[in-house]
């Protein structure tokens, strides 16, 4: 590779990460109405899971449809795992800029001063809303509500059916939802639960334009899936797990058909800018993924190339295109704010691709890049990918940085990732890596000022639920004998706490420690929770940990409701 070419990716590097916004707009006080904002986002939907990339045994008639009828990016990136994609495209930025690094375990909460679309869009005159799944974090001051939703119909934590849950969920079916973060008991399947709360959204009486935000959990485990979706495949004879998941991408697809069949008849559909992506490639492997490598968490195509369909009809896209320019989560922010003329906070990292589908310039050379792993904090050259126009430089998950390996493939030539080029173009190899390194290092310095907090004793949420989705510590985790602890900033006062735990199998202690004040009380078995009242907490960061101690071991609680009184 010659030097120009390698000097050329590192400028496309550093364009990558300077602040960028849309051209400055009018506001919408001028005399043509900006459009609706229709965003639909699935969870574990991979790149095959959907009829017009190829898949025979898939029914997916309305997205083959929306296809059909509009732009697909058929080379469309996210992160290899659900919260750092929707951290991205909520805010037009790589996720280690916001604070989100993993998906659990305090590490999806999201700063609360990034500026989200909904915030964006909120204050250029929009009514905005949530139905789904949020992930970015379950307490003040990281709530929907928090971040510009002003209506919000969602599930905690990663997933119905997570220990984000509150006691005795019920998993897919009837599940509990926070209606504007009140919990309230639904009915139904909760991805047609959250269609009927977009369909209200959508048939408010109301003049301003909306953004609607359908952030289906579908098909992401547990695997429930409804009926007569799941008798059809079935009877095709996939294995359960395909079948499962196939009919709850059905089902998904149902409801994206009462989404635009209502856009239809309200008259909305010419006026509405419908976009649908899904976050991350498919959990399960062994089912069809249109000949990609990897699967979910992989920095190789299968876990980070997805679809994304974007229609605007009245003349703004034209129907029937495929666009092959490579592109991602990050794009997704300045094209709606360039669609809504709408101001784009700075910096942000993402290109709008209007001009581009529109015909109207030529899509960029630049380099995109992904990273994943589990633990607090990014390391430097673990489980990284850079995908520039032609070429991609991967390096697969492994812990140990001496066994860590760079693979290059030309992605024009072998879409499927197949032959390594590393050995053969060595100037390519490294003029990539160094462009990475130095992404890298821009993206991960806002993280040494540390994770974000939970607020307790604040106005905006009391009581505070917490849960083992975000606590921390070297022994958390969603196992039995887990014991964490959870980082709050909180207002002075006095407190009562509802400990909540799996019911005892024998007597034990339970222990809390929060804001220098101790409590211990013996319980009897078969307990499944203790409230402690009238504990002092001081104003200002603090922690508040809950232990229950057995014979033998310890292990941490569930739920901790935190109420100032």
């Amino acid at each position: 590779m010659c030097r120009l070419t390698i000097v050329s990716l590192i400028v496309a590097l550093l364009a990558a990460c300077a602040p960028r916004s849309t051209r400055p707009v009018p506001s919408m006080t001028g005399s043509s109405r900006p459009p609706n904002v229709l965003l639909v986002i699935t969870d574990d939907q991979g790149y095959g899971d959907l009829g017009f990339t190829g898949n025979r045994a898939i029914h997916t008639p309305h997205l083959d449809g929306l296809a059909r009828d509009g732009v697909a990016l058929r080379r469309f990136y996210v992160a290899p795992v659900c919260s750092p994609t929707r951290a991205s495209l909520l805010t037009g930025r790589y996720n280690y800029r916001t604070g989100v690094v993993d998906t659990y375990l305090g590490r999806s909460m999201m700063r609360p001063e990034e500026v989200t679309l909904a915030e964006a869009l909120a204050a250029a005159g929009y009514r905005t809303g949530i139905f789904g799944k949020w992930h970015l974090g379950d307490n003040a001051p990281m709530r929907p509500t928090d971040q510009g939703f002003q209506m919000a119909l969602t599930h905690k934590g990663g997933g119905i059916a997570q220990p984000s849950d509150p006691p005795g969920g019920d998993g897919y079916f009837d599940p509990t939802v926070y209606d504007n973060e009140r919990p309230r008991k639904a009915r139904g399947y909760c991805t047609d639960v959250f269609t009927d709360g977009a369909l209200a959204f959508i048939d408010r009486n109301d003049p301003r334009p909306f953004f609607a935000y359908v952030a289906y959990n579908a098909p992401h485990d547990p695997l429930q899936a409804p009926e007569p979706h799941l008798s059809h495949y079935r009877k095709m004879g996939l294995d359960e797990t395909t079948a499962r998941v196939y009919a709850m991408v059905s089902n998904v697809d149902d409801n994206v058909g009462r989404m635009l069949a209502r856009l239809a008849a309200r008259g909305l559909d010419r006026d509405t800018l419908v976009i649908f992506l899904t976050d991350n490639g498919p959990a399960h492997r062994g089912r069809y993924n249109a000949g990609l490598r990897g699967h979910k968490g992989s920095v190789f195509d299968g876990g980070i190339r997805t679809v994304s369909l974007l229609r605007w009809p009245a003349g703004r896209l034209t129907g029937g295109q495929v666009f092959d320019g490579p592109a991602a989560h990050i794009d997704l922010f300045p094209t709606v704010l360039e669609a809504t003329r709408t101001r784009a906070p700075a910096p942000i990292d993402g290109r709008s691709l209007l001009a581009a589908l529109q015909g109207r310039a030529a899509w960029p050379d630049r380099a995109l890049f992904f990273q994943w792993h589990r633990g607090d904090s990014p390391e430097l050259g673990r489980a990284f990918a850079v995908r520039g126009p032609r070429y991609k430089l991967v390096s697969p998950e492994n812990k140990d940085p001496a066994q860590r390996r760079m693979l290059l493939f030309d992605m024009v030539r072998d879409p499927g990732e197949t032959t390594d080029l590393a050995a053969t173009h060595p100037q390519q190899v490294g003029g990539m890596r160094t462009a990475y390194e130095t992404w890298f290092r821009e993206v991960t310095s806002s993280l040494q000022a540390g994770a974000p907090r939970i607020q307790i004793g604040h106005a905006q949420e009391n009581p505070a639920m917490l849960t083992r989705q975000d606590w921390r510590g070297p022994l958390a985790g969603w196992a039995d004998d887990s014991i964490g602890h959870w980082d709050l900033d909180a207002a002075a006062g006095r407190y009562d706490l509802r400990v909540r735990f799996a019911a005892l199998a024998t007597a034990a202690q339970l222990r809390v420690q929060v804001g220098g004040a101790a409590r211990t009380v013996s319980l009897p078995a078969a307990a499944t929770e203790h409230r402690f009242q009238d504990v002092a907490i001081p104003a200002g960061a603090t922690r508040l940990e809950a232990v229950l101690d057995l014979d033998p071991g310890s292990r941490g609680v569930t739920h901790v409701e935190v109420l100032r009184r």
